[in-house]
């Protein structure tokens, strides 16, 4: 048993230590090496828990959408609206991507392997269009906004959040806070054209 748990935290530690490997570097330049040294594991450590880096790099991807799991069912569940949950769950996907480096993490392998590994807004982006659909058929959109067009500003809105965070370049034109606190600025704008009121 006690073999057993060093091995799973061997394996945490290089799930964590790759996560900041790719996060930094992306795929290709994700190095092996590096992530054994920065496990204070052996190669042979790794390559035992991950035979491939490509095995590795969906380790990062899984752990990466759990915790975008935990936090749609956790926006989902709060019993706001269905357009303002929608907001919630942007926000909390842009705090999640700057504190959660698996988040982060995966989120840049899936863009950079699009032909390998599964799109992370693969994990998120169901429920908004669920939530949007069902947001104009209760009447909280305007019925000339299609949800999938709404869906698509959010996708972009989180491209750039994750590019924002992931070059340190700040706020444009001196703006301050959080990139979260940003988005939701950014979606007030948003909601004064989209929304009917009816929130």
């Amino acid at each position: 048993m006690r073999q057993q748990e060093r091995a799973l935290r061997t394996r945490a530690r290089i799930v964590r230590a790759a996560a900041l490997e790719m996060d930094r570097l992306g795929y290709e330049g994700a190095r092996l090496s590096r992530v054994s040294q920065a496990a204070d594991a052996s190669m042979g450590a790794v390559t035992f828990h991950f035979p491939t880096k490509k095995a590795l790099a969906e380790a990062v991807r899984e752990e990466g959408v759990a915790s975008v799991a935990a936090v749609v069912d956790r926006t989902v569940s709060a019993g706001a609206s269905r357009l303002s949950a929608v907001v919630d769950l942007t926000v909390a996907l842009a705090s999640l991507l700057e504190q959660d480096v698996a988040a982060r993490a995966a989120a840049r392998v899936a863009r950079e392997q699009p032909d390998v590994m599964e799109q992370w807004s693969g994990s998120w982006l169901p429920t908004v269009l669920d939530l949007l659909g069902r947001a104009r058929a209760d009447g909280q959109l305007r019925p000339e906004h299609r949800p999938e067009t709404l869906a698509a500003l959010i996708v972009y809105l989180l491209a750039g959040a994750e590019s924002e965070i992931r070059t340190g370049g700040g706020a444009p034109m001196g703006g301050t806070g959080s990139v979260a606190d940003r988005l939701e600025q950014i979606w007030r704008l948003v909601l004064r054209g989209a929304a009917t009121g009816k929130l």
